[in-house]
């Protein structure tokens, strides 16, 4: 099914899509060849900067275009993290398509008609959970929409519609956790037991999972997508700790990201993603840059979908060499959330003596005394030395003086110059 997908994928934008008529006759590649599933590998990757120039070249959205522009519908763009976001487009053909995805990641995670589903999130034009929103509302649960609300506000009609599974980004269930109390709300009397969380890898670490799990009496689901490819990847019911690939809508396949050869099931690789349904501005062996590993044992879910064991373990652009020691954001997130007193953080890398050098700046909650905080920047200085191997620079900061965020966290940096 998904060669025949890919067949007729590639056949529709050889004819009118600019963009991949380019790359395609560059690399000397047509429908016609593809035959066989291993005549995938002759398609041409598709990079990031690729897409990002191409809209920079042509503005404002580019030539990855299939169709007139008179048959689009949403417009959504990407949240600009590394850099000026991408726009992308969606016909309504494309945007059922991405309402299918929803479908099949609502079934896998277990909710049902009855669930009330609250959306705690700023509906601009970043994609966010807009696709999750309206799947949710085409499957005919009630959904809450809770852009340009305060988290008081937001908190509160959740109790009073009694919604039973929340979307959000990790960062944000950890920040109403920081507001609940000093409202005098209890989290668990509002009746959540389901929160899939997206945008960042927190919903696939421990110890953030353990934090959120505690505070709402709920249960996690990471879930996996980008504004450029879908929402493609969701933590099942009866499989925790691994992210299965809806390969009914995608082929996914995990390369190294150095020689670009594919590697043996339980190696660490680069996740490529083609989606299948999303033809009005498609991406074909898009290289999504999220370091990730195949599970090697069926998933307890019964589901024989691709497993990625521990989910997006990690960015291939966003690891950093400290004292020869390869550090990702993902695994000092792991360490910092073990501590339930540190608030917040933030983490900048430098260059001091011609050396990468780690700052940690740490906010400890406002009820520490001045003994409990040196003895806080002391564990967490020693849990990261020891685990990590390398010593990293803390610095305490007053309560209340580092960023909170609703969507992306933004903590890690790198100072420029």
């Amino acid at each position: 099914m998904q060669l025949e997908r890919l067949q007729a994928l590639v056949s529709a934008v050889e004819e009118s899509n600019p963009f991949w008529r380019a790359k395609l006759t560059a690399a000397g590649v047509s429908s016609a060849d593809l035959q066989t599933w291993d005549d995938i590998r002759r398609l041409p990757f598709c990079l990031k900067q690729e897409l990002v120039d191409d809209q920079n070249q042509h503005a404002p959205f580019g030539t990855n275009l299939t169709y007139e522009k008179a048959n689009y519908c949403r417009l959504h763009q990407t949240s600009g993290t590394t850099g000026k976001p991408m726009r992308w487009m969606d016909t309504a053909a494309s945007w059922d398509w991405f309402m299918e995805c929803w479908a099949q990641i609502y079934r896998i995670v277990g909710v049902t008609e009855d669930d009330v589903v609250a959306f705690p999130f700023s509906f601009g034009p970043f994609i966010g959970f807009w696709a999750a929103f309206d799947g949710a509302h085409r499957a005919g649960n009630l959904a809450l929409a809770m852009g340009g609300m305060t988290s008081e506000a937001r908190l509160r009609m959740m109790g009073e519609m009694k919604a039973t599974v929340m979307c959000c980004t990790p960062t944000y269930a950890l920040r109403l956790t920081e507001v609940a109390p000093q409202l005098g709300i209890d989290l668990k009397q509002i009746g959540v037991r389901k929160i899939v969380v997206a945008g960042e890898p927190g919903g696939a670490i421990p110890s953030i999972r353990e934090r959120i799990e505690s505070a709402w009496g709920a249960r996690v689901f990471d879930h996996w997508g980008m504004t450029d490819i879908g929402s493609l990847g969701i933590e099942p019911e009866q499989g925790p700790g691994g992210l299965l690939i809806l390969e009914t809508e995608a082929i996914a396949e995990i390369v190294d990201p150095e020689t670009s050869e594919p590697v043996e099931a339980g190696q660490l690789g680069e996740l490529i993603i083609t989606n299948l349904g999303r033809w009005g501005q498609p991406v074909i062996r898009y290289r999504t840059g999220d370091l990730v590993r195949e599970s090697t044992q069926p998933c307890p879910s019964g589901l024989s979908l691709l497993r990625l064991e521990g989910g997006i373990l990690g960015r291939v652009d966003d690891m950093v060499t400290i004292r020869g020691n390869n550090v990702f954001p993902s695994s000092l997130d792991a360490i910092l959330r073990e501590f339930p007193d540190v608030v917040e953080y933030r983490t900048t890398v430098e260059t001091r003596k011609a050396m990468p050098h780690l700052r940690i700046e740490i906010e400890p909650a406002a009820t520490l005394s001045a003994e409990e905080v040196q003895k806080l920047a002391e564990e967490t200085h020693r849990e990261i030395k020891n685990r990590l191997n390398f010593q990293p620079e803390i610095v305490v900061v007053e309560p209340n003086t580092l960023p909170r965020f609703e969507m992306k966290g933004r903590r890690f940096h790198r100072a420029q110059g």
